[in-house]
């Protein structure tokens, strides 16, 4: 395993909820980061963003890693959940919200 797998692999077990995205939280770097950002903090879910855009091996790597094209990448538990569009449709039928809660992720009630 390359370094750069070992570190996605690392952050993905350590935290219970990872947004691999283009800039950060507090600043999103592109729309759908921002969009999933957006959801995370209205249902006030604990995460950690990691800001790909820092690195062009974690660019690229996370894609590799989740054999998914596109970024933001979200992974709950360890399990990779979805991209913007998933995120945003799981959330808009309260199925994101459902996922959180099962796996033992706290989320504000609406």
């Amino acid at each position: 395993m390359s370094g750069i797998n070992e570190f996605i692999d690392n952050e993905v077990k350590t935290n219970d909820v990872v947004l691999f995205m283009k800039g950060t939280p507090q600043f999103p770097q592109c729309g759908f980061s921002g969009q999933v950002v957006q959801i995370l903090d209205y249902l006030g879910v604990p995460y950690k963003g990691v800001n790909v855009l820092a690195d062009d091996a974690l660019r690229n790597g996370i894609k590799e890693f989740s054999n998914w094209p596109t970024i933001p990448q979200l992974y709950v538990k360890g399990e990779f959940v979805g991209g913007c569009d998933i995120i945003r449709e799981m959330f808009q039928s309260a199925e994101l919200q459902q996922h959180l809660t099962d796996n033992g992720v706290p989320v504000k009630a609406a």
